[in-house]
């Protein structure tokens, strides 16, 4: 149930309203991931031609997870002050100069480039669920999937075309990642009408932000959503090199991520409508660590060529589902707009910075030991861990109840 002072414009009432909001959605969801896949094929050449090392290619990714880490905290704050739809747009302008600073010729350029690109990011990945809480508190399960699904379905296409853009048609990899600025200002020209639409202040509702971080389930959340992001970016930074060990060549290991991010695609849009209707998801929290128990298991217990695509398949629907049930719980779980953009901020702080240290520590961890069983069997142990978050954090229960339960109970020892 809305609570009345979490303002719902009239506009989002009027069925054009409606489809310019939706066009909006999927437009800023589309940004969401591609400038970051755009990098991984490409990162060769990026090297290449500016001489830096292999430490400092992999900040390219990380750097903007850190960004998610230290601002998604921050932007309910900034969003209370400006208002959701000014916060958003301000987000796809800053988006936009970091693609275009990103492909400039100075180093320097590149990465404080890539610094703003994860900065605009986490914007819209802690305010867009809230927006989706906000405006379609009816249909926040299909919406959630038509997000999540725009957000992977871009992000396998931009894996896809990097090469192509920059080899093929010879724009070089400067090219190939400033393509994406037409993207942004596309989604720009989309969202202004909603700044002309609604009031700058939009008021979210009173709760106490703080407690969030003393309630167990905020927790159960914000683990399940850092497990889920570390799978991924695991996933991304390691699968092709774990398959190439196994002699599998990197054109075909390179298909394996893209086989792993398109069969993501239909669970990310069927896990977020299958958790909105019902109020108790811990049956579906079970079916997303199944399914990365299996393809874990697959990929460290057999040897056989063919079965591959069937682990990462897998591999590939957990991924999907897991992030789309991660981002259900932050309406599912919250009873007020303010409280979804509070969990969502805290969730993605903790929850991006876990993906940060993932592929670091991973590549370590093989460093030390020369093979890829230890790694794989301490993602088993992740996938334990996040069917153990999944079962609390799909519990019917509102994360403010819990806190304000707490607190009482410790009033009352005193």
């Amino acid at each position: 149930m809305m609570p009345a002072r979490d303002t719902v414009s009239s506009k989002v009432q009027s069925g054009a309203g409606l489809s310019l909001l939706i066009i909006g959605i999927v437009l800023i969801a589309a940004n969401l991931r591609a400038p970051l896949t755009a990098v991984g094929p490409i990162i060769g050449e990026i090297r290449g031609e500016t001489g830096i090392s292999n430490t400092w290619a992999g900040m390219l990714t990380t750097l903007p997870l850190l960004a998610f880490a230290l601002l998604s905290p921050l932007t309910p704050r900034i969003a209370r002050r400006l208002g959701m739809e000014h916060t958003l747009f301000a987000g796809l302008i800053v988006l936009l100069a970091g693609i275009l600073l990103r492909s400039l010729s100075s180093v320097a350029a590149l990465f404080a480039g890539t610094a703003l690109i994860g900065i605009a990011i986490a914007i819209s990945n802690v305010l867009v669920p809230a927006l989706i809480k906000r405006d379609f508190p009816n249909n926040v399960g299909t919406m959630t999937g038509i997000y999540s699904v725009s957000m992977n379905l871009c992000a396998a296409i931009a894996s896809g075309v990097s090469i192509p853009i920059s080899q093929g048609l010879g724009w070089g990899w400067r090219g190939a990642l400033g393509s994406w600025a037409l993207l942004a200002l596309v989604s720009i020209a989309a969202w202004l009408p909603m700044l002309r639409s609604r009031p700058q202040a939009v008021q979210l509702g009173a709760a106490k932000s703080g407690s969030l971080w003393r309630s167990p389930l905020a927790w159960q959340i914000t683990l399940f959503m850092g497990l889920q992001s570390l799978f991924f970016y695991v996933n991304i930074s390691w699968l092709p090199a774990i398959l190439q060990d196994r002699g599998m060549s990197a054109a075909s290991a390179g298909w394996m991520i893209s086989i792993m991010q398109f069969a993501s695609l239909p669970a990310t849009f069927f896990m977020p409508v299958l958790a909105g209707r019902r109020s108790d998801q811990r049956g579906l929290a079970v079916g997303v660590a199944s399914v990365f128990l299996a393809g874990y298991l697959g990929l460290l217990l057999t040897d056989t060529d063919w079965l591959v695509p069937l682990w990462v398949i897998l591999v590939g629907i957990g991924a999907g589902s897991g992030f789309g049930l991660a981002v259900m719980f932050f309406a599912l779980r919250t009873s007020s707009v303010r409280q979804s953009a509070e969990m969502s901020g805290m969730a993605q702080s903790f929850g991006y910075l876990l993906a940060a240290v993932g592929p670091t520590l991973f590549g370590f961890i093989h460093d030390s030991t020369g093979g890829w069983t230890i790694p794989l069997i301490l993602l088993l142990i992740a996938a334990g861990g996040l069917l153990l978050t999944g079962l609390k954090a799909g519990k019917y229960g509102f994360v403010m109840a819990e806190a304000n339960k707490e607190t009482d109970a410790a009033k009352g020892n005193h």
